[in-house]
């Protein structure tokens, strides 16, 4: 598996992101931005904007893949869609609302198969990151659950993709982000616990390549 899960945006060493897809000819990535479908049409559209901006300023050909164009489809048809794109670029918002999208479209398990046949860069950061957990419990302290009954009407979900054994804990000791308070708190539940985590800061990533993997 190749992945670069980032805390925020595309961290201090995107470098390390387009190493990853260095030897695939070819810099399309597909935007999937359903972890902000909560918010009104025109900040959604706006959050995606900043997301295809950025990545734009990489070298990269961002395109969003929006999910909710897939759901209730057969899974052929976004496997499909996503076997298109060497990369997809999963972005923060809120975790719970991202995993509705991923169950509802057959994503999950489209890029499930693609990860483990090693075609395609799963990148993303905050909740496109903590969405790669076995279990999602713990982070409804940050992000709010209710938000999928906002979004979709429905209750949400709290199984993650569980293509990580741990979960990723974005924004610790980032003074800058509104969240890193209560996701220390978070990470000291897990600690207290004996869940497997990691945490990051604004700026670091950690970069999954293989069997190797680290924190740039």
């Amino acid at each position: 598996m190749r992945m670069y899960l980032s805390s925020w945006r595309t961290g201090d060493h995107p470098e390390q992101l387009l190493a990853l897809l260095d030897s695939h000819g070819t810099n399309q990535v597909a935007v999937i931005a359903n972890a902000v479908d909560a918010l009104p049409a025109a900040e959604r559209r706006a959050a995606v904007e900043r997301e295809i901006d950025a990545l734009a300023a990489l070298g990269l050909q961002p395109v969003e893949l929006d999910l909710r164009d897939h759901f209730d489809q057969p899974p052929a048809q976004v496997a499909a869609a996503l076997a298109g794109f060497p990369a997809v670029w999963v972005r923060g918002g809120n975790v719970f609302v991202l995993r509705h999208a991923l169950a509802r479209s057959g994503a999950d398990q489209a890029l499930t198969e693609l990860l483990h046949q090693d075609a395609v860069v799963y990148a993303g950061y905050s909740a496109g990151a903590c969405v790669l957990a076995p279990d999602l419990h713990g982070l409804d302290k940050c992000d709010n659950p209710n938000a999928v009954t906002l979004a979709y009407g429905v209750p949400a979900r709290f199984d993650g993709l569980a293509l990580l054994d741990y979960i990723v804990v974005p924004h610790i000791d980032s003074p800058g982000h509104p969240e890193t308070e209560i996701l220390i708190t978070v990470a000291a539940h897990y600690r207290a616990n004996g869940i497997a985590h990691r945490t990051l800061r604004d700026g670091q990533a950690i970069v999954i390549n293989g069997t190797g993997t680290r924190i740039t």
